[in-house]
């Protein structure tokens, strides 16, 4: 994926002034005031390109970061804004699908009801959890959370997805649960700061059952219970390295085999509260995390698993209760842990969750108003390029044998290109929503996504399928589905402007584009074959070759410092880096294949190679929070922005080239990375 995704925060007074728009404003792809030229380009490149930018765009005081796509994303957002207040409105012209989703906006919206709910909308889940005795009534209860979509990752997760060995299937898959911090090296670093981490959050869990009703003893002891099974069950989670190689996830089992490795979760009861009436094989993504699960389930006795689920409802519903649960949740998460000063404004939260829970209904509209077959048009003509560059470099790759090329474009070949939208909108009649029930809104949103993910088992793929909803500002690569995905929300300015010359878009979009590409051939991409399943088509020269100019760009990032002391772990963000050097590469290529004969003549003072590179850039414009930072350094595949683009071009000879830099300056390497 392109962005950093985090730009989506919690929820009710901003400091951006909004108001809700019909027509996107427009941004141009390569905008000179956004520079800063009193930088040398040879000297900090991202600085030269992007310094003006961040001057004028500081971080909002609702937002952990904000950037080019961040604030491409909130404008996406008024806009739909204004779609949703037309939508909440009774009308005898409104569509099923505009009633259901301006329903649940104004049920989102209607703070007076949801004051008044208090926690009454969890009360039933927690006095279930009050009366249970004893493990089996644990593992019906999990089961029953499962059935309603209400925690499909409570205690562990279980759903489905594509066989890695086989990719036309869908199998069941069960993994981890969820955790309170962000990733499970929170609960094993031993520095100050971690330690200090944890302490503020067994202070917020004390906070947060003493407002659901525990006395302050009781509060402090279930806080604790709780931070003790988290911490057992994430030490026995893989880390977010080992779990890029998909090798390490592949762990086929029979319902047989799943039962006996963690018995006291009772299988069978669990398939038959879904109605999986013929499960044969399930995929057990991480055996050692059920295998503690298993012990700790023996380990504690009945009083700290009620305290651990009632925790995990809390945790997971306050953000849609009232304001005093919405606003200690925000607190910690959103203040404490990224530096967040104000939370977000309700009509942002509204249109997050109508997209997150409808979005391909208020995708329809967004892309009928804002999404031109020209746009379309052009950039599948711009990815047929790209492909060909990629082809192109295939071909000709000196350290790669005729054995492996083979295979290689073959997989290049059978990439599907997906542009815009679906090409069949999902259908959300089955989906109950009211004008005044936001919370069930909200819980019967989830059931209908569990169960549409469930009902895939067994049955055949749907390769039509997107991850992703059309007003989203991001784009993927599927290794599995061995497809390309670009929303209609990420193809307008300044990220593809149809009214700029080719240069700064091939920089732009062009290197999105490549990026996502090069993503069929990273470090995890390569392993899977053209028709997406976990095969080794490599002969083992070429992959010790490939592992060598990895290594080189893992070991470059891994120089790069994100906070205070805190390095880049190069090896965590190794696939995005890669991406991101041959994506630009790439585009590069296939820019200057597409412009040909044509004389190119300089625009603004800044020749057409100059125009490409700072269009590569500006993309990246824009910063966030240290205690984000902080975050992105364990969690995020991601580099900061300024590494995604300084340590692009400084592998570039054609930057170089361009700007007239010279050896020794920082933006010329001595050893140069290059894998495509």
């Amino acid at each position: 994926m392109r962005l950093n995704i985090l730009i989506t925060l919690f929820a009710a007074a901003g400091s951006l002034t909004a108001q809700p728009i019909t027509q996107l404003p427009y941004s141009p792809s390569l905008d000179t005031t956004s520079m800063d030229t009193s930088v040398s380009a040879c000297d900090d490149f991202y600085k030269y390109a992007c310094g003006g930018w961040n001057k004028k765009n500081p971080i909002p005081s609702d937002q952990a970061s904000w950037d080019v796509y961040a604030k491409l994303a909130y404008d996406n957002q008024r806009f739909l804004w204004g779609v949703l207040e037309e939508s909440a409105k009774p009308s005898p012209t409104r569509t099923a699908a505009q009633e259901k989703i301006g329903d649940f906006y104004h049920a989102c919206m209607d703070e007076a009801a949801i004051e008044k709910a208090g926690i009454t909308p969890i009360q039933p889940w927690l006095s279930q959890i009050g009366a249970l005795r004893n493990l089996n009534d644990v593992a019906r209860y999990i089961a029953d959370q499962h059935r309603l979509g209400v925690g499909s990752d409570l205690l562990y997760g279980f759903s489905s997805n594509q066989d890695f060995e086989d990719s036309q299937s869908i199998i069941a898959f069960a993994g981890r649960g969820s955790l309170g911090l962000p990733d499970r090296d929170y609960y094993t670093k031993s520095d100050a700061k971690s330690v200090e981490i944890r302490a503020k959050y067994v202070d917020h869990m004390k906070q947060m059952f003493a407002m659901f009703g525990d006395d302050p003893a009781a509060a402090t002891a279930h806080a604790n219970q709780v931070m003790t099974i988290e911490t057992e069950l994430a030490k026995s989670m893989l880390t977010r390295v080992e779990l890029r190689n998909p090798h390490n996830l592949v762990h086929k089992m029979t319902p047989a085999q799943i039962d006996a490795l963690a018995p006291s979760l009772r299988w069978r009861d669990l398939f038959h509260a879904l109605a999986l009436k013929d499960v044969k094989t399930i995929n057990v993504v991480e055996p050692a995390f059920f295998r503690v699960l298993e012990q700790q389930l023996h380990e504690h006795g009945i009083e700290e698993w009620k305290s651990f689920l009632r925790w995990n409802h809390i945790r997971d519903a306050s953000d849609y209760l009232s304001s005093p649960f919405a606003k200690a949740h925000f607190a910690f998460f959103g203040g404490y842990l990224r530096g967040v000063p104000e939370m977000k404004p309700r009509w942002r939260k509204c249109v997050e969750l109508v997209d997150r829970d409808l979005g391909e209904a208020l995708g329809q509209v967004f892309v009928a108003k804002t999404f031109t077959p020209d746009t379309k048009a052009r950039t599948l003509a711009m990815t047929k390029e790209i492909e060909l560059a990629m082809e192109s470099e295939l071909k000709t790759l000196p350290w790669m044998s005729d054995k492996t090329r083979e295979q290689a474009l073959l997989k290049l070949h059978s990439i599907v290109n997906k542009i815009g939208y679906p090409a069949r909108w999902r259908d959300y009649s089955s989906v109950v929503i009211k004008p005044n029930d936001f919370f069930g809104n909200v819980e019967r949103a989830n059931r209908f996504e569990y169960k549409r993910q469930l009902a895939k088992i067994g049955k055949p793929l749907d390769r039509d399928e997107w991850r992703m909803t059309p007003p989203t500002v991001n784009a993927y690569y599927d290794a599995q589905m061995n497809d390309i995905n670009f929303p209609a929300g990420v193809l307008q300015p300044p990220l593809f402007d149809p009214k700029m010359d080719d240069a700064p878009n091939y920089g732009n979009t062009g290197a999105t584009i490549g990026h996502e590409l090069t993503h069929g051939f990273d470090d995890e991409g390569r392993q899977f074959d053209a028709k997406g399943n976990l095969k080794d088509w490599w002969t083992s020269r070429d992959a010790t070759e490939f592992e060598s100019r990895a290594k080189c760009v893992s070991d470059q990032y891994s120089e790069y410092t994100i906070v205070d002391d805190i390095k880049i772990n190069g090896k965590l963000t190794l696939g995005e880096d890669a991406a991101d050097l041959g994506g630009t590469l790439i585009a590069y290529i296939a820019w200057k294949h597409a412009t040909g004969e044509m004389k190119l003549e300089p625009v603004g003072g800044f020749t057409p190679d100059q125009r490409f590179f700072i269009g590569m850039a500006q993309w990246a414009c824009g910063d966030m929070r240290p205690q984000l930072k902080r975050e992105h350094a364990l969690t995020n595949p991601h580099s900061p922005e300024e590494y995604r683009i300084n340590g692009v071009v400084a592998n570039m000879p054609e930057f170089a080239a361009a700007f007239a830099c010279k050896a020794g300056q920082n933006m010329v390497r001595p050893r140069a990375c290059r894998i495509w």
